[in-house]
């Protein structure tokens, strides 16, 4: 059923004011809640999160989740799902998780989401997700910060060849 003018724009200015305002364990989740997210006591919402905007209802989190900055929460992609954040779930920062229409995506109790993670799909209880770390995936002939186009970029690409090198110097 179709949300009235009234509510989309009330959703609107309450999920900008839950991204920006001071409070994690207060003010954010209060505003969700008006928002119509199920959001139980003692959940912690970093700042800058993206909890569904269209259909906040189809979101629930519950008590003691933790869901870190700049994280992004979808439940409709083309037709709604449900998202459940169970107790005591961490969600690092930067995160993405989108749920397919009609299907329910839960992360389990205790689960641990690393940060920079993508979740389409259910998480077992007290599961650790970890990104997986770059690749080498190809040698730059023309670097994108010089190039006169982002096509001369991309004709500049050529498969790297070789094993993979660490990308980070730890």
């Amino acid at each position: 059923m179709p949300k009235n003018a009234f509510r989309r724009i009330f959703n609107r200015i309450a999920h900008s004011l839950a991204r920006a305002m001071p409070g994690a364990t207060t003010v954010r989740p209060f505003l969700h809640r008006l928002r119509g997210v199920k959001v139980a006591p003692g959940v912690f919402i970093g700042d800058e999160v993206y909890l569904e905007n269209e259909f906040p209802e189809c979101i629930e989190i519950q008590a003691g989740a933790q869901i870190g900055i700049r994280t992004i929460v979808l439940a409709h992609i083309r037709g709604t799902g449900r998202v459940v954040i169970e107790n005591n779930v961490w969600i690092g920062p930067m995160c993405v998780i989108a749920v397919s229409p009609e299907r329910e995506l839960r992360i389990g109790e205790g689960a641990v989401i690393g940060p920079l993670s993508v979740i389409t799909a259910s998480v077992p209880a007290r599961a650790f997700l970890a990104p997986e770390r770059p690749k080498h995936a190809a040698d730059v002939e023309v670097p994108l910060a010089t190039a006169e186009s982002y096509a001369q970029f991309l004709r500049g690409l050529r498969p790297h060849k070789g094993p993979d090198r660490k990308t980070d110097k730890g």
